[in-house]
């Protein structure tokens, strides 16, 4: 997906009086699809009726020429929507919200994300996350001038609001982050990250038992080719998606679901989650990955009631970053840094373990 225009396309758009907002070029797969449901997928906040008047308008082209919100998107198709107004210019708030700091030099900061929080200002989330708190708390954080670790790969967010950047977690997923404080330290953390020199391990609470005690996912991760909010699972020597690998091995059983720690060998958006579902294991409570409804278990009411009151103890699905471990850009000194299962996941986690100890779970 590119939307980076080029310089000759900004100078025209300016000369005619538009901006361009978005630019997509479709993959070679894409299915026959009305291009306002296509860019209700694509762009976030975007409702059908305002795609249809920019439409109307005569403000969403496809390979330069204005279409009706009934066209039927193409492989190959390069979509931009275009506006008499340039793209809304994004402003760093410094605010003073609380941070986890676990560890600081000269270098780096290591924080322990909490569970809710998203890392970085976007369309709808202009305020309250993790940077917005990096800027208030440190002054001069390096902005990703860097090329794109696997982390950020899909971010569509640009690279001036990212200062300090190298990876991310999502919103509702908890854990261990390192936030770059010079150019040199960015560069090099970037670059680990990018060639898989980093050793992150994560714990999920995921649905269903497992025959195994350890085990790899390898399966190529990309946009799902009908939902694009969604990650898809695609086979390895597939031509959709990026190559990527989860090692799992099981921590605890508790029958209808599993504590499992997993570790990755790529980082790709929504790798954990993604694999999880596509082996029938989605995480516990996942809204996204089909976790947030009963996937195993008996059909009696007083299991159903358990279940409600797990997902209302931790609205949000049970992943968290347990530990990072790495070379440190300056010192080349190996460090590792672990933090605690925040307490959500304990209480859910303690609830499953006395359910499975006081119930005869078959499967």
């Amino acid at each position: 997906m590119n939307e980076e225009p080029d310089l000759q396309d900004e100078q025209e758009e300016e000369e005619q009086g538009l901006f361009e907002h978005f630019k997509i070029t479709t993959d070679k797969g894409q299915s026959l699809l009305r291009i306002d449901k296509f860019l209700m997928n694509r762009i976030e906040h975007a409702t059908r009726s305002k795609i249809q008047q920019a439409a109307e308008n005569g403000n969403i082209l496809v390979n330069d020429k204005p279409v009706k919100s009934n066209y039927k998107v193409k492989p190959h198709d390069v979509i931009t929507v275009v506006f008499s107004h340039p793209p809304r210019e994004i402003e760093l708030i410094p605010q003073n919200i609380p941070i986890d700091i676990v560890y600081e030099d000269d270098a780096l900061i290591i924080i322990n994300k909490k569970p809710g929080m998203v890392v970085h200002p976007g369309y709808g989330n202009y305020k309250g996350t993790l940077v917005n708190a990096l800027v208030y708390h440190f002054q001069n954080l390096p902005i990703s001038k860097v090329p794109e670790t696997e982390d950020l790969s899909e971010s569509k967010v640009t690279p001036n609001l990212r200062p300090g950047l190298v990876h991310r977690l999502d919103k509702n997923t908890s854990g261990i982050m390192v936030v770059a404080k010079s150019e040199l330290a960015m560069t090099r953390l970037a670059k680990d990250f990018f060639d898989r020199n980093m050793d992150r391990k994560y714990i999920a609470l995921v649905w269903g038992d497992f025959q195994e005690e350890n085990g790899t996912v390898v399966g190529n991760i990309g946009r799902h080719l009908k939902d694009r909010k969604l990650m898809d699972v695609f086979p390895e020597d597939s031509e959709y998606g990026k190559h990527a690998v989860t090692h799992y091995k099981v921590l605890e059983r508790f029958g209808y679901v599993s504590l499992i720690e997993c570790k990755l060998e790529t980082g790709r958006t929504h790798q954990i989650r993604a694999h999880m579902q596509h082996i029938g294991h989605s995480l516990f409570n996942d809204d996204t990955y089909g976790g947030d409804r009963i996937l195993k278990g008996t059909t009696f009411a007083k299991y159903k009631q358990f279940v409600e009151n797990c997902f209302e103890l931790m609205p949000r699905h049970a992943l968290h970053a347990k530990s990072l471990g790495f070379n440190h850009p300056i010192s080349g000194k190996y460090m590792n840094f672990d933090s605690e299962l925040p307490d959500d996941m304990q209480a859910v986690i303690a609830k499953w373990r006395g359910y499975a100890t006081t119930n005869k779970i078959e499967e």
